[in-house]
């Protein structure tokens, strides 16, 4: 083996980041599923020995990523590395060891070089459909919501698992896409394996030892010196969310200490009755995320970089949720904790700290009514997804129509009106959406879904910022909630439950804006100018919130 250097390791580390992204682009390109291959709702990433992620790929979602991290370390506990064959890939999706819900099927698959173990490839995506009441926040318990399958052998020296595929076919509205999806996942694991193994024989490396210390330790080492730079203390926060049936209270204390960061979300509300509970891994995935956004941001997500971050809440919380409760729509709850979390961090850097933002993803998987199959309508289960504003940064705007904390990119159109009878009929950016401030909160969007044809369908609806708008920060404004209707004149609704949108109306969607940041009166006068020119706000509210630059124009 070739004499490693610190220069060459630097080299074999970037050269991983590039093998991952590979293998990310594999699963997307492969997939058949638009939230997939059209969204990004994935992760992909390399893995030592001992189960500890070496590099991620930059596309996917933290709600992948972070809970990958942990998930083949559970997987290892369970298969052992000895009994392991060249061409076995391995799978799960219970939610509690893998991604949070049934809908995520998390894979691994180990590297052989030279005739032994020497890494592993991992990813995860989402698949549409897995039967029981479907993607929605209706179940009473996980076994509602569909097919759990605990960790098994998918693909054993080669041989995929026909009696597994054909359970998963079985149990689903969407058979061939996620047939389809689940061959992208394996597609993706074995390019990761073999861009690998090619990388090792072109360094002359016998194993991963050497490059996992280094990546480990060098992104360890980095934390330990953000961390530091932060104001010792404990810092506390709380922050209202819809809930399902009744407002739903988050709270969190943050302490600082020398070599770690420990977030702890006792008094947070109890369980819900409905699919919005969080489990654990998937709360402290967009936790420890919005964390690393501030503290550390340059480094490379790794298991060095995430483990001086702890999370714990107490069990039965919602953000803490046990077996058997209903998950499917975790990330209505889960991906509010990233707000939660700067409620407490903004105490410690003030300004580092954007404003809260639209947070959860606007996520609408829709099916065919039952009375649509039996008349011979076209069956099918879609999942879309759109985006808020996010927060005000301290220095910057928001971003209007920006996923964060999730990262999944908005649904598109063309590739939705594909697949299934219905019309995106109307999409742009809400004027007023975005909070007032020196800098201004983004805005969120204005969305209307039709059906294509006679055929009504059905809307699974879990969303958040319908009752609590996300707040500003420094004096600045808060965002416009979010809305649903059906039909122009059609009533609001609430946030979470199941919707019949007839053929002949619309459903309408309007995302919630991001908080401003920072007073109002000190915005610049030709910023809010050019807004009034772009009709992204309103003269009524230039004139009562920024009326310096209606003056300066005069």
């Amino acid at each position: 083996m070739t004499q490693i250097t610190t220069p060459r390791l630097q080299v074999m580390w970037n050269r991983l980041l590039a093998v991952v992204e590979e293998q990310g682009q594999a699963l997307i390109r492969a997939a058949f599923s638009p939230i997939v291959r059209e969204s990004g709702d994935i992760s992909a990433g390399i893995f030592d020995r001992r189960g500890r992620m070496l590099a991620q790929a930059v596309t996917g979602t933290p709600g992948h990523i972070n809970t990958m991290a942990e998930a083949v370390k559970n997987l290892l506990e369970r298969f052992e590395i000895q009994h392991m064959k060249p061409g076995d890939i391995y799978m799960t999706n219970d939610p509690w060891l893998a991604s949070g819900h049934l809908n995520d099927f998390l894979l691994m698959q180990p590297v052989f070089y030279k005739d032994r173990v020497v890494g592993f490839t991992s990813c995860t995506s989402h698949l549409a459909d897995l039967g029981g009441l479907g993607m929605g926040p209706d179940g009473s318990d996980v076994y509602d919501e569909g097919l759990l399958i605990p960790p098994c052998k998918l693909v054993d020296a080669g041989e995929v698992n026909a009696l597994l595929m054909e359970i998963v076919r079985a149990n689903s509205r969407e058979p061939i896409a996620n047939e389809g999806d689940i061959y992208a996942l394996i597609a993706c694991c074995e390019t990761g394996a073999q861009r690998l193994a090619g990388m090792m024989a072109e360094f002359d490396l016998d194993d991963l030892d050497p490059l996992a210390e280094y990546i480990i330790e060098t992104s360890r080492r980095g934390t330990l010196e953000a961390i530091a730079e932060v104001p010792k203390g404990t810092y506390r926060s709380e922050l209202m969310v819809d809930g399902y049936d009744m407002p739903i209270l988050l709270k969190a204390a943050l302490t600082v200490a020398d070599d770690h960061i420990l977030l702890d979300f006792d008094g947070t509300s109890p369980c819900s009755p409905k699919g919005i509970n969080v489990p654990l891994n998937y709360a402290t995935a967009y936790s420890v995320f919005a964390l690393r956004c501030i503290i550390g941001a340059d480094i490379p997500n790794n298991a060095g970089s995430l483990e001086p971050f702890r999370v714990t809440g107490p069990k039965g919380c919602i953000l803490n949720a046990q077996r058997p409760v209903p998950v499917a729509m975790r990330h209505s709850i889960g991906q509010m904790t990233p707000d939660l979390v700067y409620g407490c961090l903004s105490q410690a850097l003030p300004e580092k700290v954007p404003a809260e933002g639209a947070s959860c993803l606007y996520d609408v998987p829709l099916r065919h009514t039952a009375e649509s199959a039996r008349d011979g309508g076209q069956a099918f289960a879609l999942e879309l997804v759109f985006n808020g504003g996010t927060g005000a940064r301290p220095t910057k705007d928001g971003l209007s129509a920006t996923a964060f904390p999730s990262g999944v990119w908005g649904s598109q159109v063309e590739p939705t009106e594909a697949v299934a009878p219905v019309l995106i009929t109307r999409r742009e950016l809400r004027e007023n959406s975005g909070g007032v401030g020196q800098f201004q909160g983004g805005h969120g969007q204005h969305i209307e879904i039709a059906a294509a044809g006679e055929e009504a369908f059905l809307v699974f609806l879990s969303v958040e910022r319908v009752c609590f708008a996300a707040a500003g920060r420094h004096g600045g404004g808060e965002g416009a909630k979010g809305r649903i209707r059906v039909g122009h004149d059609g009533p609001e609704l609430p946030s979470k439950g199941t919707i019949r949108v007839p053929n002949d109306r619309p459903l309408i969607l309007e995302t919630p804006g991001g908080g401003g940041f920072g007073p109002p009166g000190k915005r610049d006068a030709a910023l809010i100018r050019r807004d009034l020119e772009e009709g992204i706000i309103s003269r009524a509210t230039a004139e009562a919130h920024y009326p310096h630059a209606l003056e300066d124009r005069s």
